[in-house]
């Protein structure tokens, strides 16, 4: 399936609000997710580094978000339990609270980090709670049931 939107950019603070500003029609929960991975890159892999981000339509009622950077070897971590004065460290912890699955897919040159939203709450009790930690990172996905 091919992508709804793409965006190239390259890694830099002030790059995430225009991202945010360019999914604004996906939602909050999706704009959310997106300026937390794209700061992720900008944070762990680091500035001036090329990144896409892609969003796809999903069957369901759900949004697939897709942030790529070229670095395969610098793999997200869901850090558990972080202290109430820590500055870092809640990113991927918003995205695993607000994203039905999450993952990494890496290649040779690069790695996606992708997550699924729902655009709408959906009628059925699917919806997962945020009540189970994820399995989170390192190709493995996070599916709450």
């Amino acid at each position: 399936m091919r992508p709804v939107m793409t965006l190239e950019l390259l890694a830099a603070s002030s790059e995430v609000s225009c991202v945010r500003r360019a999914l604004r029609s996906y939602g909050t929960d999706v704009q959310l997710c997106a300026s937390e991975l794209v700061t992720n890159v900008v944070r762990h892999v680091g500035e001036a580094v090329p990144v896409t981000v892609r969003v796809w339509r999903e069957e369901g009622g759900r949004i697939r978000l897709g942030v790529s950077d070229p670095d395969p070897r610098v793999l997200p971590v869901l850090v558990a339990g972080v202290g109430t004065e820590a500055e870092s460290g809640r990113g991927l912890a918003l995205v695993d609270a607000l994203a039905v699955r999450w993952g990494v897919e890496q290649e040779a040159a690069r790695k996606t980090v992708w997550c699924e939203l729902y655009t709408d709450t959906p009628k059925t009790p699917e919806r997962p709670g945020r009540r189970r930690p994820s399995a989170g990172a390192l190709g493995q996905s996070s599916a709450r049931s």
